[in-house]
């Protein structure tokens, strides 16, 4: 399958979100992908708020089944009740991470919006979830079974990737 540039891709985002961009707008990644996409949007944009970060481990509805173990500590370095939010992820498939992240985000407070940023939406939705800002879809769904995944090299350049599993 030809991938899109993920560079392109997030520059093309940038342009997506530049309008949305208020003084008090805080960007927050998942970790990992969503995390570096949200650190390249930030510093591009020059957004006055600090960066925020999630790890969505242990908020997922399927954690026990993955397996996933909390690696990383979430940061919200700002009080987010009443402002605007850029969640940002770099895949979008089912939509349990997004879920997950939302529900997370609401421990925190309650912001007075929050928009979903994702570099490529693969499909495949299981819950009614989609991104305001989208850089890419792709035309031909993946198999199920395949990730989609971003790399990040040494340089900050990005990649996607397919792996079976």
């Amino acid at each position: 399958m030809n991938l899109p540039d993920a560079n392109q891709l997030r520059d093309l985002l940038v342009e997506q979100i530049r309008a949305a961009i208020k003084p008090e707008t805080l960007i927050i990644g998942i970790h990992s992908g969503g995390a570096w996409v949200a650190e390249y949007l930030h510093r591009q944009l020059g957004v006055a708020t600090p960066l925020g970060t999630l790890d969505v481990a242990f908020y997922r509805d399927d954690y026990a089944s993955r397996g996933l173990h909390k690696s990383r500590k979430s940061t919200i370095p700002v009080d987010i009740e009443g402002r605007d939010v850029i969640l940002v992820d770099d895949v979008l498939y089912s939509g349990r991470t997004t879920r997950a992240a939302l529900n997370e985000i609401f421990d925190y407070g309650r912001p007075a919006r929050v928009d979903l940023a994702v570099l490529i939406d693969r499909g495949g939705r299981q819950l009614p979830i989609a991104a305001r800002f989208c850089a890419h879809v792709l035309a031909a769904p993946l198999p199920p079974e395949s990730k989609l995944s971003l790399q990040r090299d040494d340089a900050g350049n990005f990649s996607l990737e397919v792996k079976s599993a």
